[in-house]
């Protein structure tokens, strides 16, 4: 792991600097100057440099120099915003992979403590290599040491980024997981692992417990696998808590698409469709580490979609968790069946506001692309979600909901359907309707992420965030982005995803 280190001066392997467009050294460069013989400008100028955001341009140093390498990384123009710092701090140390100890001089004398952070976030999530299964070559590992090159008392910031890029990191671990290896038993063991660690309380209900309660969804999508379906509940509650929530985030280990199966490449990748649980578990930790005063109660529906004998199928009709019956016409639109039930669990307790994260459905990523999660549900939730996900450098996109969706998952012979056999399947009738009438005092919002999120909205904490979801909002992209908190996908509510 990436160790992180806060100074004015250090012995460093490389230094990066920042450069605005044009190749104009930014504030905080002057330190590449002396290693560059003076002549930083006109290297930067012969070797091409445009300053545009993100370019990286290795400088040699002169040959007497302590620094034997500059590397200049583009901000694009003035002023920098946070998340332009960000990236530029990750490009620079994913360039530098194989390197000892790296210096960022990156910061002008004024930077604030969210610009400091931000780096610091930068730094630690570019870092991020997943090598559990491969042996990682001299050259391609991650950097030893990253020294921060800024004056001042940075230590709350550097502390808070480390905190939250760990958490971003260790989603990330859990998406990057092969599903031989991370199946609903086996995560839902680490999921109340990780509670006891920090300070959560956690309970899980097998089968038996799924079967018994009600909870059709989620023991006919894992009714396919020879291991069987979780739910896992984690609870933190923290002092004077300001407002109640519940996160809900879809946990398919595996997704075959069951009976009806995915395109053989389709299945590679599949792993990945627990990015919304591995999201809100690690979202629920950060808030508990951070002392955040909120009750949070967080499900994790875990399941596997595979073929078998005992699979479910089209045509079959479930009962769910709130009493309503739905109509299956397609065995891989599983996700909004798994969420349905565990929010509909999660109003009994009649939460203040409920979340849910999933991954991208293909309506979504038509729309918006692999980079930018959409939100549904109430018009003041999607518009803080995507206000928190603009400061936090996490583009959310807020989706309509016409109203005719809702009468395309009509069905002729139950409450509803999970899919619209009729027309191209919209992104929004993938949102979950479970919460009974009793329940509808809850906000609710749905994100629908990439699967390789760097952070995620719930996880911002800097110290001016948006209402309303204010305490819950951090720099999380289960990456959770494609650069990590795989991003996310929540739930809506009178349509299922």
């Amino acid at each position: 792991m990436t160790k992180l280190l806060v100074g004015t001066s250090a012995d460093v392997d490389a230094l990066a600097v920042g450069v605005y467009a044009g190749a104009v050294p930014a504030a905080g460069s002057e330190p590449a100057d002396q290693p560059c013989g003076g002549r930083l400008c006109h290297l930067l100028e012969i070797l091409g440099a445009t300053g545009a955001p993100g370019e990286v341009t290795l400088v040699p140093a002169d040959a007497a120099s302590p620094v034997p390498l500059v590397v200049a990384v583009g901000l694009g123009d003035p002023p920098t915003e946070p998340e332009t710092l960000r990236r530029a701090a990750g490009a620079a140390v994913r360039a530098l992979a194989g390197r000892g100890r790296v210096g960022l001089s990156l910061l002008a004398a004024s930077a604030t403590a969210y610009d400091v952070q931000a780096v610091a976030e930068g730094a630690l999530l570019g870092a991020y290599q997943f090598d559990r299964y491969r042996q990682p070559s001299a050259r391609s590992r991650p950097v030893r040491e990253v020294v921060l090159l800024v004056p001042g008392n940075h230590e709350p910031a550097v502390a808070r980024a480390s905190l939250l890029a760990a958490a971003v990191n260790q989603a990330r671990d859990w998406v990057n997981t092969p599903p031989n290896d991370l199946d609903p038993g086996s995560f839902a063991d680490l999921a109340l692992a990780t509670a006891e660690e920090a300070g959560l309380t956690g309970s899980v209900l097998d089968e038996t417990d799924l079967a018994d309660g009600g909870y059709g969804g989620i023991v006919a999508v894992g009714a396919g696998s020879t291991r069987p379906p979780r739910l896992v509940r984690l609870r933190w509650s923290g002092a004077d808590p300001v407002r109640s929530i519940a996160l809900i985030g879809k946990g398919i280990t595996y997704d075959s698409g069951g009976l009806t199966l995915k395109s053989r490449d389709g299945l590679l990748e599949q792993k990945k469709d627990m990015v919304g649980a591995a999201t809100v578990l690690a979202t629920v930790t950060v808030a508990a580490a951070l002392r955040l005063p909120l009750d949070i109660t967080a499900y994790l529906p875990l399941a596997e979609n595979m073929v078998g004998g005992a699979s479910y199928r089209p045509g079959d009709i479930l009962a769910m968790r709130n009493g309503l019956h739905v109509e299956v016409r397609n065995t891989d639109a599983e996700g909004r069946l798994v969420l349905a039930d565990a929010v509909a669990r999660a109003c009994e307790d009649a939460p203040d506001q409920v979340l849910t994260v999933a991954s991208l459905t293909g309506a979504q990523r038509i729309a918006l692309g692999r980079r930018t999660a959409g939100a549904m549900g109430h018009h003041h939730v999607t518009d803080a979600l995507a206000a928190a996900g603009r400061h936090a450098g996490e583009p959310i996109w807020p989706m309509p909901r016409p109203e005719e969706i809702a009468a395309q998952l009509e069905s002729p012979v139950a409450d509803l359907a999970n899919w619209n056999l009729r027309t191209p399947p919209a992104a929004c009738s993938a949102a979950p309707s479970s919460c009974p009438d009793s329940s509808r005092r809850a906000s609710r919002g749905h994100i629908s992420t990439s699967p390789a999120p760097r952070t995620t909205p719930a996880l911002r904490t800097d110290t001016s965030p948006p209402e309303p979801l204010a305490p819950l909002s951090a720099h999380s992209s289960i990456s959770w982005r494609a650069r990590a908190i795989g991003t996310s996908a929540l739930a809506r509510q009178k349509c299922l995803r």
